[in-house]
């Protein structure tokens, strides 16, 4: 078409350009999808500042800021997203992946569970049938649990229950505390001797079962006040009448040879029938220059019944017979050893 028409086309098609422009300046940048911009416009991906004024007013070295409209890409959006876990895809190590507990040579996890052996708390209702459960080895070296046992050191109730039974059987204890002391050791001691058992003083099952059973020491006298001294239990009784009132650990003659004032002599206890006849109420140095002895009562020669410090239960005088200074107290002031009581040593 020519002539007056064409003007208005023109005008026409220069409007449409501006609105398109316009269209174009407004929608590119507010769009929330970046492929779809950079399919419209070049090649290159999106910057995150997609307005052209905006670039166009910055250096070169700036770094341009995000749109917010646009997503933040994050730390790792050039790595591969790593998959959510899932119940297939668990840490956790089952007992069967990381040993076979059947072979006995895994040593046991330190998550395992103590109370039911299982790990990591699960309960035995998860095992399998054909999975067997095995007792956790100690580690090697390790040193074994030590049983609780009533011993020295020891105190309260069981100790008081001790004390009581051992009184209740004749064995001599000057008090009953609730504490394991020296002079309850003396009396676990006398009654280990006269049980024949080993003498470590510590309340294990054969020493309960000797207080359960009321095993007492036998006598050899039946009738009248003696002393008897058991020298192959290290014993030392007070019996009336062919019963035992008391019962102590003693310690006698060791059997060695020691010299004194120049001389030699053998560290024995003789056996026999003898009577005190001689006694000493206070601390008596020997004539021997061998120690202090105890309020001693003399029986035979230098040979004495005394208190002493140190009374083992083995066989560790010099001849006379030691026993502790609470033993000798009672012998002197409550049971009465008088000059003419019998002594028998057997």
């Amino acid at each position: 078409m020519t002539g007056p028409g064409r003007p208005p086309g023109r005008r026409a098609a220069a409007a449409a350009a501006v609105v398109a422009l316009l269209l174009l300046g407004a929608c590119g940048p507010a769009t929330s999808e970046p492929t779809d911009t950079a399919a419209s416009t070049t090649p290159t991906p999106p910057s995150p500042a997609a307005d052209p004024s905006a670039a166009a007013s910055v250096t070169p070295s700036a770094v341009p800021e995000p749109d917010p409209t646009v997503p933040d890409p994050t730390p790792s959006a050039t790595a591969s997203p790593e998959p959510e876990p899932s119940p297939s895809m668990t840490t956790q190590t089952s007992p069967a992946s990381t040993a076979d507990p059947s072979d006995g040579t895994a040593e046991p996890d330190a998550a395992d569970d103590e109370s039911d052996g299982t790990q990591d708390g699960a309960s035995s209702d998860t095992q399998k049938p054909d999975e067997k459960k095995t007792e956790k080895k100690p580690e090697k070296n390790a040193p074994a649990p030590e049983p609780d046992y009533v011993e020295v050191g020891s105190r309260g109730a069981e100790v008081r229950e001790l004390q009581e039974r051992l009184v209740e059987l004749g064995y001599f204890l000057p008090s009953v505390d609730g504490v394991f002391g020296p002079q309850t050791q003396q009396a676990v001691w006398a009654l280990q001797k006269a049980a024949g058992l080993y003498r470590d003083a510590v309340v294990g099952p054969r020493t309960e079962s000797a207080l359960d059973d009321g095993v007492r020491p036998r006598t050899v006298s039946s009738s009248g006040k003696v002393v008897e001294i058991d020298l192959d239990r290290q014993l030392l009784l007070a019996v009336q009448d062919g019963r035992v009132v008391r019962a102590f650990n003693a310690s006698s003659g060791n059997g060695e040879t020691f010299e004194a004032k120049g001389r030699s002599y053998r560290a024995t206890t003789p056996r026999g029938t003898f009577a005190v006849y001689m006694e000493r109420d206070y601390l008596h140095e020997s004539t021997l220059e061998l120690g202090a002895m105890y309020r001693p009562k003399y029986f035979t020669g230098g040979i004495a019944v005394h208190g002493s410090p140190s009374i083992p239960p083995v066989p560790a005088s010099h001849g006379c017979i030691r026993v502790s200074n609470a033993a000798m107290n009672w012998l002197w002031d409550s049971w009465g050893m008088p000059r003419g009581t019998t002594v028998v040593v057997h």
